[in-house]
């Protein structure tokens, strides 16, 4: 999926967001950081997707403020959130009539935690509210096939915080005997989840947690590393969890289950969802 042009403001309004969480004191740099930013729009390849150039435009981002991971008290605070709760939905979860759809009905909905978004959605809310009826039926059935078939499935994880959510769906999928691969980013970049909230929320307890190598927003194919492709090629199911996924994937690689929430009149567009809604299709 290629960048448009509304994604531009998005670009600007979350390099704000993330220097000012880096550095909440220093207005000179605050507006050093947008210049450079005005200053290098002519320069940004558009028919890159937009985890792809947000990966560009974080790098400088970063090396301009002096910091590394601008959103880490962001990130611990959503993951100490979720570890409260997870008792209380894991017992939600049990007492589902389907506990698979249940977990990944939460899992989905774990996806508004994005600290890279305009809106401010309610999940904690939203858990309790939503239940399965939004998604694609189809999708679910052809996943519940595949997962008789295959023993093995990829996850790739999308944010901190959900990340933690997703260890509800890993438990059930290790209850239908599934083995389970979960990917985290390389390096911290926005809310995304790296291998520290992986140990923080005991997923590396459950299954084998890999990076992919990327330090962007979304599992961009040419940022992996070999090593990792050459795993994701060996695996016939894989499940992508989040926007920056599907953005960068979606056009790249055929024959993936998305599990997102769209938050962004661009993905609205293009998906014919709107903002809110939950996705669970194979494309």
């Amino acid at each position: 999926m290629q960048t448009y042009l509304d994604c531009l403001p998005c670009f600007l309004r979350q390099i704000i967001n993330a220097v000012r969480q880096a550095k909440p004191d220093d207005s000179a740099l605050h507006l050093e950081v947008v210049q450079q930013f005005c200053q290098n729009v002519p320069n940004l390849d558009l028919t890159l997707s937009p985890p792809a150039l947000a990966g560009q435009i974080y790098a400088q981002l970063s090396s301009t403020a002096k910091t590394t991971d601008p959103f880490a008290r962001i990130k611990r605070e959503a993951n100490a959130r979720v570890m409260e709760l997870l008792p209380e939905l894991q017992k939600m979860v049990d007492s589902a009539p389907d506990p698979l759809r249940a977990s990944l009905n939460i899992s989905i909905i774990g996806n508004y935690i994005d600290a890279g978004i305009a809106h401010n959605f309610d999940w904690e809310e939203a858990i309790h509210k939503e239940d399965e009826t939004s998604w694609a039926a189809s999708a679910y059935s052809l996943f519940l096939k595949m997962i008789d078939q295959h023993k093995n499935i990829m996850i790739l994880g999308d944010n901190s915080g959900e990340i933690g959510l997703d260890t509800l769906l890993v438990r059930q999928l290790k209850k239908l005997g599934m083995q389970i691969t979960y990917v985290v980013r390389e390096k911290p970049i926005i809310n995304d989840a790296t291998m520290d909230d992986a140990r923080f929320v005991g997923m590396t307890e459950l299954c084998e947690v890999i990076s992919s190598g990327v330090d962007t927003p979304g599992t961009v194919l040419e940022r992996c590393t070999r090593e990792f492709l050459a795993r994701m090629k060996e695996t016939k199911l894989i499940l992508s969890k989040g926007q920056g996924n599907f953005e960068a994937l979606k056009d790249e690689w055929p024959g993936i289950f998305y599990a997102f929430k769209v938050k962004c009149p661009v993905v609205e567009k293009f998906t014919g969802r709107p903002v809110g809604s939950s996705i669970f299709a194979y494309i």
